[in-house]
């Protein structure tokens, strides 16, 4: 069962002529009519479309349907055989090779990254925090997790929050956007069409920046190395015998044994592949929960007091803190259900299938709706309702273990979500101990879009309407300050 399918185009005919924000609702409207399972068509390759967590489990806790969808083709070209999208025996060589890039040693060592991006954002939005004027957060988030990302994974600082525009951002923005294309439009999926066209003639553009970005860090990394004779034992201690913090790009020179292990190029794609999970995706989070808090001040107020707790009268964050902020990790955890940065995901048969009463064949393409399992009212009462009480534990101990999937699930689950949910508490932590957040749009304002990520189509606004003295770290509704004096006006 399924919508009507067209020779050449299959049933992409409901998603060609749509904007992005209407793409999203078309596909939304078909789980609802036809899930919680039925099969669509990209062109003349077949897909089996899940919406029920106990079908997904089937697939994701699966050793053996470990490749992704077809649709991921579209991204090899940036990509390559990174972690994403690298298959069999490669795929399990190198997750067993960067496993160890995310200890949670070296997550601490990245702490203070994520510290002082997260105090340069809180100052830049000083400008902007006038209580009149609602202005859109999520390009300043965009800058903030970029800033992150390259100093984390690459060990280069680029400065994005100090600048407009940032050429990498918008690259990611772009090409993504172009990958999203090709999904829903048939015609495209066909090579000789798709860089033909303008949309493939931009998605080239775009691949130029990012790959040629790159590129160059390797390159000027590896030689900074060999200059300078580095010995990697000596590097990684510091004067008192503690570990530096390595960037992923050094740990990745590390393991690859001058291309014994590890190519130039198979480098370049797992750089590649982290700088966009883990900064589109971490955008994307940030920015949906910064748009919830601003809708739920209740919400807000008591992810404030506990972040107020944690941070008591010290003015930065320890690592030990980061575990006590368990209601702000509630919070980010039903953002993420009801918006997850990835709202689907997709797998490729190995062996033929069988689920219930159907049959699926081997080399069929299975389409893994997060977006809507996360929607089941079978598995969350009131489903749109946003209550981080949902993952109270005596809330969510008899809840399908798959139910809840934002990063994915199995042996193919997200390599870097402790990095991912550790820098996203951060960053809202100190936007909260600083700020107030109110939302000016409403959740029918935003017309969500997926360009890969979900997105909101035209931004996420948001009016900031209370701030913390810098002066003298108190909370009020009022400020009112210099370099010489406090008054504060409280209800």
């Amino acid at each position: 069962m399924g919508p009507k399918s067209y020779p050449f185009i299959g049933t992409t005919l409901g998603t060609m002529f749509k904007t992005r924000p209407e793409r999203y609702i078309y596909m939304r409207s078909l789980a609802k009519r036809y899930g919680p399972l039925y099969r669509t068509w990209m062109g003349t390759h077949p897909v089996i479309n899940m919406t029920d967590p106990r079908h997904a489990e089937l697939i994701l806790s699966s050793t053996t349907h470990i490749s992704k969808g077809v649709s991921y083709n579209f991204i090899l070209p940036w990509l390559g055989d990174g972690l994403l999208t690298s298959q069999g025996a490669k795929w399990f060589r190198h997750r067993k090779l960067l496993t160890p890039a995310f200890h949670f040693k070296i997550l601490e060592s990245f702490l203070s990254v994520f510290i002082e991006k997260s105090e340069i954002l809180v100052k830049i939005l000083e400008e902007k925090a006038d209580g009149k004027t609602a202005f859109n957060i999520f390009p300043y988030i965009t800058h903030c997790t970029l800033d992150i990302i390259t100093e984390t994974a690459m060990g280069i600082q680029v400065n994005a929050m100090s600048k407009k525009v940032n050429s990498y951002a918008e690259a990611v923005y772009g090409i993504c956007g172009e990958i999203s294309n090709r999904t829903t439009k048939a015609l495209l999926s066909y090579d000789f069409v798709f860089y033909k066209s303008g949309y493939g003639k931009r998605f080239l553009e775009y691949l130029s920046t990012l790959h040629g970005t790159t590129n160059r860090v390797i390159h000027e990394r590896k030689s900074l190395r060999q200059k300078h004779n580095i010995n990697q034992e000596k590097e990684n201690v510091d004067d008192f015998g503690r570990k530096k913090r390595q960037a992923f790009l050094d740990l990745l020179i590390d393991v690859s044994k001058d291309g014994a292990v590890l190519t130039h190029e198979q480098i370049r794609e797992e750089v590649d592949t982290f700088m966009f999970e883990g900064h589109d995706t971490t955008t994307a989070s940030i920015s949906w929960t910064i748009f919830l808090l601003g809708l739920h001040s209740n919400v807000q107020e008591k992810a404030y007091q506990e972040v107020k707790s944690v941070f008591q009268d010290k003015n930065t964050l320890e690592f030990a803190d980061i575990n006590e902020l368990k209601y702000l990790e509630r919070v980010l955890k039903e953002s993420l259900r009801l918006y997850p940065s990835v709202p689907a995901i997709a797998r490729f048969t190995s062996e033929d299938l069988k689920i219930d009463d159907y049959f699926i064949p081997k080399g069929t393409t299975v389409g893994i709706h997060i977006m809507d399992i996360h929607l089941n009212p079978k598995y969350y009462p009131e489903p749109e309702k946003f209550d981080p009480d949902r993952f109270l534990p005596e809330n969510s101990k008899d809840r399908h273990p798959y139910a809840y999937i934002p990063f994915s699930a199995g042996p193919r689950n997200c390599i870097g979500q402790k990095f991912a949910l550790m820098e996203e508490k951060v960053v809202l932590a100190y936007l909260l101990r600083n700020y107030k957040i109110k939302s000016t749009q409403t959740v029918d304002d935003i017309n969500p879009t997926v360009s890969l990520i979900l997105r909101p189509d035209k931004g996420l606004y948001k009016r900031e309407i209370e701030t913390t003295c810098l002066k003298c770290k108190k909370y009020n509704r009022i400020r009112i300050h210099s370099t010489d004096y406090c008054s504060y006006f409280g209800l």
